[in-house]
């Protein structure tokens, strides 16, 4: 199941970076890096990762579990849970806050008994991104519904 699953992925991972390569300008008449940019970048490297990703899979297909076990579903649904919160964060929030506290509840649950780094992580990402998307692609972040006071 997770060999189907990374295929599957992998391509959506194909087909959103032949989109990002065909459908979106590199570079501006000025010169300027264009829209095309930042989802070439992030297709290319998700079509290398999820490859990797199925070469593992396939190597280690042999000492898997053939059958989808009761905790594999869970923890799907459990995934399948979290993205509905952080959409919903994200449109009451905004992109930088919804981020913090969506990946401060995914690390505690999924990444246990770490708490520091899950604290690092949970606010460095989205610092990164936020500095990212603002200064250098001169974007804006997801607008909230509430407007935070910091």
């Amino acid at each position: 199941m997770r060999l189907a699953f990374l295929l599957v992925v992998l391509a959506g991972a194909i087909f959103y970076t032949y989109i990002a390569f065909v459908d979106l300008s590199f570079m501006t008449r000025s010169g300027r890096l264009g829209p095309g940019f930042f989802p070439r970048l992030v297709g290319v490297i998700a079509v290398l990762f999820i490859a990797w990703s199925v070469f593992d899979a396939m190597r280690d297909r042999d000492s898997t579990d053939a059958g989808g076990s009761n905790s594999a579903w869970s923890d799907a649904i459990l995934l399948m849970a979290l993205a509905v919160g952080y959409a919903v964060l994200l449109r009451l929030f905004g992109g930088f806050v919804a981020t913090v506290i969506y990946l401060a509840v995914a690390l505690a649950i999924l990444n246990r008994r770490r708490h520091l780094q899950n604290g690092i992580l949970a606010v460095a990402v989205p610092s990164g991104v936020y500095l990212l998307f603002d200064s250098l692609l001169n974007a804006n972040m997801p607008p909230a519904l509430f407007d935070m006071p910091f």
